[in-house]
């Protein structure tokens, strides 16, 4: 199983509860429109069982991001002119939605050879071991915090992620589903 299909199985019984839980749809009414019964909506969203190729695209097609409206464009925007170093990713996927031209400088290939691709491929073993316990930070609650975490420097051909604290930050699309600003936290 490839690593980014591997991240989204993580995330997607918590992803799938939030978003069911922010946009008040039953389990009922998701098992009824996905074809499956209200108990393996249960089992998917905690994480008892995974769903299958078709279920997982049908799911993934539901929560991943796609910014679409004039705020969605408008966000993107921001983050694509922004001084800082930072990037939009789809919360669930990982895919690149923006990045500023600060990011740019310490990835060494074209904005278009990442838009629109996971970028889990290139995660540091901190970002790893924070991805993998976002919920016990909360991340997948309706309210969730911002939250900080430690990564060592990394080289790859295509990209230099520099040693440094990073704060991420999950955003809220017009259509209810997440985005994730991922920037550099200035040390304290």
């Amino acid at each position: 199983m490839p690593t980014e299909t591997a991240v989204l199985q993580s995330s997607l019984g918590p992803s799938l509860r939030r978003w069911r839980l922010l946009n008040r749809v039953k389990q009922e009414v998701l098992a009824r429109d996905l074809g499956v019964s209200q108990t393996r909506i249960s089992r998917w969203e905690s994480g008892q069982a995974r769903p299958d190729g078709r279920h997982l695209l049908k799911i993934t097609q539901l929560l991943r991001a796609r910014p679409a409206t004039a705020a969605d464009r408008a966000l993107l925007d921001l983050v694509s002119q922004s001084y800082e170093p930072v990037h939009l990713v789809c919360d669930l996927t990982h895919r690149l939605l923006a990045m500023s031209p600060a990011r740019q400088a310490e990835w060494h290939l074209p904005v278009s050879e990442f838009l629109n691709r996971p970028l889990w491929r290139f995660a540091s073993e901190g970002i790893r071991r924070a991805e993998h316990s976002l919920a016990d930070h909360g991340w997948f609650e309706p309210d969730s915090p911002d939250i900080l975490y430690e990564t060592e420097r990394v080289d790859y051909p295509e990209m230099t992620i520099p040693e440094s604290r990073i704060r991420i930050s999950r955003l809220p699309l017009s259509d209810g589903r997440f985005a994730r600003l991922v920037r550099e936290q200035a040390a304290a």
